[in-house]
């Protein structure tokens, strides 16, 4: 599978397991989250899933269409941030929410910082000059 099929595939399964999860949490997990005082942990895990889903399946699309390999290299650097950036941001959140281990509270921003960095790649490629 190529580069791109596998970002689409991978944007997919975020997007598909955001919607489920925030469907878990609003129904079968609200009375225990609500309690705990983290439902809203659990929302911003959902959110940003969510939105980086969005964004990496963008990136996908956006380097399907260029057929310069040059510039395929930005929205591949994103896309590897953004996933990286969801396993840690969500992850931990989605799991501090359920009352994992406090030692998990210090790598969420690790995850947060790879979000803006591929953000930052997406600025990037926007710069790269088309190879003609």
């Amino acid at each position: 599978m190529r580069f791109r099929q596998f970002d689409i595939l991978l944007a997919g399964i975020l997007g598909f397991s955001g919607v489920a999860l925030g469907a878990f949490g609003a129904h079968a997990l609200k009375e225990r989250l609500v309690a705990a005082g983290r439902l809203d942990v659990w929302e911003t895990a959902v959110h940003y899933q969510l939105i980086h889903a969005v964004a990496l399946l963008g990136v996908a699309l956006l380097a399907r269409a260029r057929p310069n390999p040059g510039l395929a290299r930005w929205p591949g650097r994103a896309s590897r941030a953004w996933l990286a950036g969801v396993v840690l941001f969500s992850g931990t959140l989605y799991w501090l929410a359920l009352g994992g281990p406090r030692w998990l509270g210090p790598v969420t921003p690790l995850g947060g910082i790879l979000l803006l960095a591929g953000w930052g790649f997406v600025i990037a490629g926007a710069f790269e000059k088309s190879e003609k």
